[in-house]
């Protein structure tokens, strides 16, 4: 990740303004009666991400003590939260009255007033939010635009200058800068800004969209085309829909506009930006808050919305994800995306049926995209129905002519599945097929390293394999446990207490990691230690079949250990090959949408 996004993340985790408990930002706050109860829910339920259930709750008891600082602001927050940005002006009003300086109740009422194009009162609410390091960006961002939209370009240009600030802000103030002259006409100045970030920002979405627009409006499409083909081979995984529905405009004739074409919508990306920055690497909470103000200026953003919900997937609240992404227009080069989303959310709310039925109707509807049977066959595989998964992995395969480096994924998910039907011979000429295409990919280097491993078949290989999976993720638990049960396996019990150790430092949680370090233990001569890893397994909550064997040797230990080498697995649920499939079961992947 980069330098400026990495940098505004701690900024913002370690800003008050960020923290629910407390949006003043100073060290005190008003004291709440703890026999409101409706409180202590609406902290239950905020703690569980059920912020609509928290909304009623602090409301519940804001109705008990109307004038309470800390009612007001929790009710505030998770009415923002929610989107109901009509009663979360009235709380904001409410809420200054109590704390006049309050950033929150500042940012809410100035985006509200903007809403409205009335952009002096609404500079004048930004000001308030200039409390925090973070808060001090923020309204310098919003008051530029604030200045933008009653038509002072000089002055709106003269904030962003004004503040010095360390160097990830200075990445948001010039981007935004860039936005702004450009949108005044003042369009040299805005390609100096766009060509200085974009050397160290290539692969920023948002930031290639709009230098290579500028460069398009401008009439310089070579310069947009390299632009967008140099995000392109900087880009690693699939490259964002909207960078490809430009490039293919710039081939034709149509005019292509600026990305920010009004006041309100540049307001609308400072909160974007920001928000879809925070939640996407863990301050879920106000980055939420920061997105639904973006949604309130700009509805229809198909950016801050695919973004609102990727942060509901990841708080599981699949249901209010669907129905943020039925708000993003139709014909938008997100679309075909959005659809497989759709049907991988049905598939988590157990409707399988009506995933599959989206799915079969997308790869009916285009002959050439592959991406609604890739994600049929990732959901047959993620459950266990492996015969229906290889079905739709064959049809994939058709689709794509001569397989490609990036087509690996498709070559190893259709290989696992062959193994766990017993197929071995197809399943190992698909994952060499998948390492051919692309030798350093650990998931298969593991997964084929292992499995010879545990057939005692291309010994020397398979270890080196696992070896070389190891280095290129050496804090991945799964995979170093893999070369510490590989050791186990060949009887080399000591390196296996070595890597096995190891794993269950990165992954304590793991009930089967545990097991074998257990193992291991036990083979060694370390019988308490052992006990404890397998005691410490069960409480971890292991399937039903594992946590019998482990009472089983917790009561009897061991048998006596087999010769090193010559081990066999009888069938598919031996113990190395759960392991394997417990690290290999994944989710369908997510197409790129923020």
């Amino acid at each position: 990740m980069h330098f400026a996004r990495t940098a505004l993340i701690a900024a913002l985790l370690a800003c008050p303004l960020c923290q629910p408990a407390n949006a003043r930002g100073d060290e005190t706050q008003a004291e709440v009666n703890p026999s409101l109860g409706g409180y202590l829910a609406g902290r239950v339920a905020r703690g569980q991400h059920d912020t609509e259930s928290a909304s009623q709750f602090f409301k519940r008891a804001l109705s008990r003590d109307p004038t309470n600082e800390t009612l007001l602001e929790q009710s505030l927050l998770m009415d923002l939260t929610e989107g109901e940005i009509a009663e979360s002006v009235d709380l904001a009003q409410r809420l200054l009255e109590v704390h006049s300086a309050h950033r929150v109740a500042g940012l809410v009422l100035g985006v509200d007033a903007a809403k409205n194009s009335n952009y002096a009162d609404a500079n004048e609410k930004f000001k308030r939010s200039a409390v925090s390091l973070v808060g001090e960006v923020t309204s310098t961002l919003a008051g530029a635009w604030a200045r933008y939209g009653r038509g002072d370009v000089d002055g709106a240009l003269a904030q962003l200058d004004g503040l010095k600030q360390a160097d990830w802000a200075q990445f948001y103030l010039r981007y935004h800068k860039a936005l702004i002259s450009d949108l005044a006409g003042r369009h040299q100045e805005a390609g100096r800004l766009y060509e200085r970030i974009f050397r160290s920002e290539q692969r920023l979405v948002r930031l290639t969209l709009a230098y290579a627009q500028h460069a398009a409006a401008r009439g310089d499409r070579k310069l947009a085309r390299s632009i967008v083909a140099e995000h392109m081979r900087r880009t690693t995984g699939n490259v964002h829909p909207y960078i490809i529905a430009l490039g293919e405009a710039l081939e034709g004739n149509d005019k292509i506009p600026l990305l920010i074409t009004d006041p309100k919508q540049g307001l609308s990306e400072v909160f974007f930006g920001l928000g879809e920055a925070l939640s996407s690497e863990g301050g879920i909470g106000f980055g939420t808050v920061y997105l639904q103000l973006a949604l309130h200026l700009d509805p229809s953003s198909p950016f801050a919305l695919a973004a609102l919900a990727s942060v509901y997937e990841t708080t599981k609240r699949y249901e209010s994800a669907i129905r943020i992404y039925e708000r993003i227009p139709e014909g938008t080069p997100m679309q075909a995306s959005i659809r497989v989303r759709k049907a991988l959310l049905l598939n988590q709310l157990e409707r399988v049926d009506e995933s599959r039925m989206l799915l079969e109707r997308m790869a009916d509807e285009d002959s050439s995209d592959i991406r609604a049977l890739d994600a049929l066959g990732n959901i047959m595989r993620s459950r266990k129905r492996y015969d229906e998964a290889i079905t739709y992995y064959d049809r994939v395969i058709e689709r794509i002519g001569p397989p490609q480096k990036q087509h690996w994924g498709l070559f190893f998910a259709r290989g696992t599945s062959y193994e766990r039907t017993k197929n071995w011979p197809k399943a190992e000429t698909d994952l060499q097929r998948a390492l051919k295409l692309s030798p350093d990919q650990p998931s298969v280097l593991n997964y084929l390293g292992y499995s010879w491993v545990d057939q005692n078949k291309n010994l020397k290989l398979g270890m080196e394999h696992i070896r070389k999976a190891v280095r290129l993720r050496p804090d991945d638990g799964h995979i170093v446990d893999s070369l510490g049960w590989a050791h186990y396996r060949l009887g080399n019990y000591r390196e296996a207490v070595r890597y096995l150790e190891r794993a269950v430092e990165l992954m304590p949680q793991d009930p089967i990691l545990n097991d074998h370090l257990g193992d291991a233990y036990w083979r060694v001569g370390r019988r308490r230690e052992a006990r404890f890893q397998w005691n410490q397994s069960l409480t971890l909550n292991p399937e039903p079949e594992d946590a019998d064997k482990i009472k089983s040797k917790l009561a009897d230990g061991l048998p006596v250990r087999a010769q090193p080498r010559t081990v066999k697995r009888p069938n598919q649920q031996a113990r190395g090959d759960v392991q394997r499939k417990k690290r290999t079961e994944v989710s369908p992947a997510s197409p790129q949408l923020r």
